[in-house]
C-alpha cells in the first residue's frame, strides 16, 4: 500500500517512527502526516470516525 500512496496518514508520532524504521526506502519521497490522535480507539468507533473526518477534511 505504501508504494501507491500519495500521502501517508498516521495517528501518532510513534507510528511514523515505525514506518521510518521498517519502510525507509518506500517512504523516501512520500509526505507522512501525523494526525496526533491517540491510538486507543476500537475499529469503527463512531467517535474516532468523527475525529478522523475533521482531521482529514483538508485532504479529502
Amino acid at each position: 500500500m505504501i508504494d501507491w500512496a500519495d500521502f501517508i496518514f498516521v495517528m501518532e508520532r510513534k507510528h511514523r517512527k515505525i514506518l521510518e524504521q521498517n519502510f525507509q526506502k518506500s517512504i523516501t519521497h512520500k509526505p507522512i502526516i501525523v494526525l496526533d490522535i491517540e491510538d486507543n480507539y476500537q475499529f469503527n468507533t463512531p467517535e474516532l470516525i468523527d475525529i478522523l473526518r475533521i482531521s482529514l477534511q483538508d485532504y479529502l
